[in-house]
């Protein structure tokens, strides 16, 4: 039974995480339409990525505060961490280096934590 429970969790944690990324797909998606639409400049589309990662992370908060139905904020702050070690690696894997200084990843690593928590708190 135990071990049922355990997989039912795992689960849980793959639906918040791939819902953060298909919000996030889609949003940068839609950015992408955006910048070739209306040429934006690098300010506004670094600004727009760092609110698509914070929408992302709220989204998978909430739905991870939803599912388990206690500590929702910590759940939700270990989901935007996740979510920020795995886009940390794909971009590692991609680039073979990390683009920005360490205070614009520790920024980004401190609003998805934020994101997530404040989705499971409003779960």
């Amino acid at each position: 039974m135990e071990n049922m429970q355990k997989n039912i969790k795992v689960i849980w944690w793959i639906k918040s995480l791939l819902a953060s990324y298909i919000v996030t797909g889609i949003s940068l998606l839609v950015l992408t339409f955006f910048m070739y639409k209306f040429e934006l400049n690098e300010k506004i589309v670094s600004a727009a990525i760092v609110g698509i990662y914070v929408v992302s992370t709220l989204i998978g908060g909430i739905i991870i505060g939803k599912l388990t139905k206690s500590k929702r904020y910590l759940w939700g702050m270990v989901l935007g961490i996740i979510y920020f070690v795995l886009l940390l690696l794909i971009t590692l894997g991609v680039y073979r280096t990390l683009n920005g200084d360490s205070v614009s990843i520790v920024t980004s690593l401190i609003l998805c934590a934020g994101g997530g928590m404040t989705g499971g708190m409003i779960s």
